[in-house]
């Protein structure tokens, strides 16, 4: 088992640690039983040439029979690309992970900087607290955020903070700076925004509050995770019909008829909505 190496989507071999996807399994809702009867089986179907794509497929596919709702969850990277291909529904999804946090949100407004206007993601508030943030949606898993896009958002915040957003810093107002992305930063971006007191957050960091724990923690998936609806029906609902979480699908069902679903299908991506919710 210590001699099995695994290729990253950057091409790079690593060892692969099955203790890592076994808690990957488990925190989507898999049970321990569940978790390794996964392992197990892809381990004893193990080649030389296991990519980290291939056995995260093997891995859902595996967990579909044991655990439904725990495999909709685990699919939750692969369903926030799903999003895409324009970046407005993953700014709504952040913004509805903040607003479950207890803070008043506002996406895609225009705010004036010292030297300039900058069209801003979204800024959030929660007492004397600011947030000013920026989303940097990729519908790649291999296009990764660099130190350009962190020296990028950086400077649009300092402009803002000696223009609009004066008059909160002169009034003791705690005013921060957030990048979300739904892939990752790169090692050098997320040093200086570690040294910058910037707020990187990824798919994986920071402990507590990347994507995952933040979805985990608020319960707020997004409706690409369902497996019920093809790729053409999610679609239609994110981009024609604006609904971005599983929440919303629940709170208007009826638009399942405007995409074409019978009365059975219906039923049946509703029951998993509420499962996966609950």
């Amino acid at each position: 088992m210590l001699n099995k190496t695994i290729r990253k989507a950057s091409g790079e071999e690593v060892a692969f640690e099955p203790s890592k996807l076994r808690l990957s399994l488990q925190r989507s809702g898999a049970t321990a039983d569940e978790a390794e009867a996964v392992v197990r089986t892809i381990l004893n179907g193990w080649h030389s040439l296991a990519t980290t794509k291939e056995v995260y497929r093997q891995a859902h596919r595996l967990l579909r029979r044991y655990n439904k709702t725990a495999a909709s969850r685990y699919s939750l990277k692969q369903a926030l690309f799903a999003l895409g291909p324009s970046g407005y529904p993953f700014e709504t999804f952040v913004a509805r992970l903040l607003e479950a946090d207890g803070y008043f949100v506002e996406k895609g407004m225009l705010r004036s900087g010292r030297c300039i206007a900058h069209e801003v993601d979204i800024m959030a508030s929660r007492g004397s607290e600011i947030i000013f943030g920026e989303c940097k949606f990729r519908n790649s898993q291999q296009l990764n955020n660099d130190i350009k896009v962190v020296l990028y958002i950086q400077s649009r915040y300092k402009d803002l903070l000696e223009g609009e957003l004066k008059p909160q810093v002169d009034k003791g107002y705690w005013v921060r700076c957030f990048a979300f992305t739904n892939t990752r930063f790169s090692e050098d971006a997320l040093r200086y925004g570690a040294c910058m007191q910037m707020t990187l957050v990824d798919w994986s960091s920071p402990n507590g509050y990347a994507l995952r724990d933040w979805v985990n923690r608020t319960g707020l998936h997004p409706l690409t995770c369902l497996h019920g609806l093809t790729r053409r029906e999610k679609s239609a609902l994110v981009e024609e019909y604006r609904l971005v979480m599983v929440q919303d699908l629940l709170q208007n069902p009826e638009v399942l008829d405007s995409v074409g679903l019978k009365e059975g299908r219906k039923k049946t991506v509703l029951a998993e909505a509420e499962a996966l919710c609950r």
